[in-house]
């Protein structure tokens, strides 16, 4: 071939590739500004979520593990929100708790979809003997309930962000592995899949390029469910006292610090209120996570709006 045609031909390669990008850029957009008024505040709310988490030690006007004189300070323009029951400053405290809560959140829900994901796509593939072992013993673990399961591990190996990470990750893979499996089982019947096992196409590239493309809607929409599961988890471990510990702030550990303040509502309000402003942290958050997932399940599944 000519090597003015095999340039003519990488230019229109090229082209189409650019075209594709650039549509599937607009197709963003496009369902962006469909999208309703729930997705946006949930969108909204979660960025401002993610930038305080960000830039926390900016944001703060004093250090995390901060003490000042007075425990249980009163609101001010010095302390916002007051101080807790040994003299930190609330309002720090909800800044970092933002970091830490959300920061091991995320990346025990990606720890656990690297687990689960991982496995029940090899279920999937291999079947037989290997999806049945896996099964069972993921059966076994669902048969425990996760929160005391959760609190028997962490008592062994103590309350490290690392080990609580690791235990809740790898308790929560059990329910992605059920999804993925579920999902895949679907996809790896169909022609396409058995045509690339025929031309002896590897089980790394039929998992990669023909069956998790097909199934990362559902996933992600998981992901976004699981985040909350685990957040609130993480969250009610840490009010129990076996989750995140001090210094490092957490909001679960803060309700259950100042939730004796609650008891003082008819002296000073505000002061009640303390208790139940990373309570309200917590399950705004949850929302809005939850108005996301839900525009995207239903952009995703091609459904429409009655008119």
């Amino acid at each position: 071939m000519p090597k003015s045609n095999i340039t003519n031909y990488s230019a229109k390669i090229e082209s189409a590739l650019v075209y594709t990008r650039r549509s599937r850029f607009e197709r963003f957009w496009i369902e962006l500004r469909k999208a309703p008024l729930t997705a946006w505040i949930g969108m909204i709310t979660v960025s401002l979520y993610i930038f305080v988490a960000l830039f926390a030690p900016f944001i703060a006007p004093y250090g995390e593990a901060e003490v000042f004189p007075v425990p249980y300070d009163v609101w001010s323009d010095k302390h916002i929100f007051g101080t807790d029951q040994i003299g930190r400053d609330i309002y720090t405290r909800l800044i970092y708790g933002a970091r830490n809560t959300i920061g091991i959140a995320v990346a025990t829900t990606f720890l656990a979809f690297l687990i689960g994901g991982f496995l029940g796509l090899l279920a999937t593939i291999l079947r037989g003997w290997v999806d049945q072992i896996l099964s069972r013993l993921v059966d076994v673990l669902m048969a425990i309930p996760g929160l005391i399961f959760s609190l028997v591990l962490l008592s062994v190996f103590g309350s490290t962000i690392t080990s609580l990470i690791i235990i809740i990750g790898t308790l929560e893979s059990t329910r992605i592995f059920r999804l993925t499996r579920s999902v895949g089982l679907n996809v790896v019947v169909m022609e396409f899949v058995e045509a690339a096992q025929l031309r002896g196409e590897s089980l790394r590239w039929i998992i990669t390029k023909e069956i998790l493309p097909n199934i990362v809607p559902p996933l992600a929409a998981e992901f976004g469910l699981r985040f909350c599961f685990i957040f609130l988890l993480i969250s009610s471990l840490s009010f129990l006292g076996v989750g995140i510990q001090p210094p490092t702030a957490d909001w679960g550990s803060m309700v259950r610090e100042n939730a004796s303040l609650i008891q003082f509502a008819k002296f000073d309000i505000f002061v009640a209120i303390t208790p139940l402003l990373p309570a309200a942290s917590i399950a705004i958050l949850t929302v809005a996570v939850n108005f996301i997932v839900d525009w995207f399940l239903h952009t995703s599944s091609g459904l429409k709006d009655e008119k």
